[in-house]
């Protein structure tokens, strides 16, 4: 279980910041370049668990890269090499106050809110009748601006973010054209795999020429819900709950345990074997997403592999 990377400290060659998120350290470089180590550690209602996810980091990082890959014929992306398992270089950008998600269907915090009896999220209305983990009859963009370390991220309406001008009128629209797109196209690749693209969140910044790209990760269990197609409708018609393949399991597994990261709540213990499953999860989807075996790299020593790839390819 010691064999996982939740901390890093490195120091690579002209090196002049390092902002550490909740999943991934970033290390800018000069020349406008990024440096960016996927870790193992795993974060739900915008908490850090003490503990690592063996493979997590390496997961995120090679999904990522693959829908990179395989979207960039619609957005530009800010992406340039994945020197090792763990860590993706591209091109620094300034990347925009809000996330932009967008939802196939009624569920996780869409569902919670719907639940609570709201029919509006982020300015958009949802339609009355409907039951968690129904397909809503258009995908809905619901943003959320990007909180600090430490604090939630919170619904925002469109409206909302151009009346503060956190983002233009004009990139905007670009915006929600290029998720729109990216939806697209994910929910047609998960289709390939047997699976149901439900939501996901994008990021997107200006690199240095001003160009609107797309930055961070995409399509991956942190970032994305997936449910699986065989036996959707079926579970819905008999109010059963979905086969799903994302994060939510480790949200409810903590809500089960009385925790949702509000005030006063404490972090419940996560034994070995439980981590364990989880790891098992993230390869699980890992191979369905990407219709690949998932190749473990070399954890004896995390640290020091990162490193020596990283010098390498910056040579």
């Amino acid at each position: 279980m010691n064999n996982t990377i939740i901390k890093t400290d490195f120091n690579f060659p002209g090196q002049t910041d390092i902002y550490k998120g909740k999943v991934r350290d970033v290390y800018t470089l000069k020349n406008n370049k990024l440096v960016i180590v996927a870790t193992d550690r795993l974060s739900a209602f915008d908490v850090v668990m003490p503990k690592g996810i063996p493979y997590k980091g390496q997961i995120l990082n090679q999904i990522a890269t693959k829908m990179m890959e395989a979207t960039r014929d619609l957005v530009p992306n800010w992406l340039e090499a994945t020197p090792d398992p763990n860590v993706a270089v591209g091109q620094a950008c300034e990347p925009f106050k809000i996330e932009m998600v967008i939802r196939g269907y009624l569920a996780g915090h869409a569902a919670r809110e719907y639940k609570a009896g709201k029919r509006m999220l982020c300015g958009v209305e949802m339609p009355n009748g409907m039951k968690e983990n129904d397909k809503f009859p258009e995908p809905i963009i619901t943003p959320a601006t990007k909180a600090e370390q430490g604090d939630h991220d919170e619904d925002i309406a469109k409206e909302e973010i151009l009346k503060r001008a956190i983002v233009s009128k004009e990139d905007y629209e670009i915006l929600e054209k290029y998720t729109r797109n990216l939806f697209k196209r994910g929910t047609e690749i998960a289709a390939k795999r047997g699976l149901i693209l439900v939501d996901t969140k994008y990021e997107f910044g200006k690199n240095a020429d001003g160009e609107i790209v797309l930055i961070d990760e995409i399509h991956t269990p942190d970032s994305s819900r997936y449910f699986y197609a065989d036996g959707y409708r079926e579970r819905q018609d008999n109010d059963e709950p979905q086969k799903q393949l994302s994060k939510e399991f480790v949200r409810q597994w903590l809500i089960e345990n009385n925790f949702q990261g509000k005030d006063g709540q404490i972090l419940p213990e996560m034994s070995d074997e439980y981590i364990e499953s989880v790891s098992e999860r993230y390869i699980e989807l890992y191979e369905k997403i990407t219709g690949e075996a998932f190749v473990k790299s070399d954890i004896s020593n995390i640290e020091t592999r990162i490193e020596k790839n990283v010098l390498e390819y910056l040579k």
